[in-house]
């Protein structure tokens, strides 16, 4: 049984109906929403409009109602991006704005033709297809990422800032050679799926992703070195790593 409402609640009735207005010799069930403190006033059929989907289930007879205080049916979801969502089912259009948020609500909603189609936009193909894809090449690249942040806020006390050294290996069985992996505050990123040109755009990604959770950083690099202990490493050298210095800057 779907719940219009994200948190705990008591039992609720069997939602009522909505109320109706006739036009000439049709019914149209109107619907007053909340969505997360923004009202919209639409159609039971359009949100009805894909069965299958979770927002048509939650206007589904057997839907647990969850109301505000003037009556109207409340969702807890972003308000801003239900109407983009209520523009295409109403009449298909795709927005240009805030793509990404609206296609993290219509995941939510699961609605899938939407879902697809904002799925083909330059900015989500980009981001959930292209991206992810690379990432995958290094394996342990979200724990990198948090073991990175609590290593620098280690090392945040009574100071501006913390450095964190990001050492890029593209062989695991060169790693215990090398010296830089034993160092301390030192991040081992194993990129074996990589190749020496895509180590700017991953260490593009990890800042990018670090801004992203609100981090003020920035990082300077690569520093060539191998595991091999050469003086002067050749670029075939398959123990040859890059390694790069993440700033956080606190204050």
């Amino acid at each position: 049984m779907m719940s219009l409402c994200s948190g705990p609640r008591p039992p609720a009735s069997k939602s009522p109906a909505p109320p109706t207005r006739t036009n000439g010799q049709n019914i149209i069930k109107v619907v007053e929403l909340n969505v997360g403190g923004q009202l919209y006033t639409t159609t039971l059929d359009t949100l009805r409009k894909f069965p299958d989907s979770k927002l048509a289930e939650m206007f589904s007879g057997s839907a647990q109602a969850c109301r505000d205080a003037k009556g109207c049916f409340f969702i807890d979801r972003p308000g801003t991006y239900f109407g983009p969502i209520l523009d295409y089912l109403r009449s298909g259009q795709l927005p240009t704005q805030h793509i990404s948020s609206v296609y993290r609500e219509a995941q939510f909603y699961e609605i899938k033709p939407l879902i697809k189609l904002l799925e083909d936009t330059p900015q989500i193909f980009g981001e959930q297809v292209a991206r992810r894809q690379f990432l995958l090449k290094v394996p342990s690249y979200r724990e990198d990422l948090e073991l990175m942040v609590r290593l620098a806020r280690a090392r945040a006390v009574a100071q501006r800032c913390s450095v964190i050294k990001v050492c890029v290996m593209f062989s695991e069985q060169h790693s215990a050679k090398c010296p830089v992996t034993q160092e301390a505050d030192t991040i081992v990123m194993f990129a074996t799926g990589m190749i020496q040109k895509d180590v700017s755009d991953l260490m593009d990604c990890v800042k990018m992703d670090l801004q992203n959770q609100g981090y003020q950083v920035s990082y300077h690099g690569p520093f060539f070195k191998s595991s091999s202990f050469s003086s002067l490493p050749s670029p075939l050298d398959p123990a040859r790593n890059c390694s790069f210095e993440f700033i956080f800057t606190w204050w």
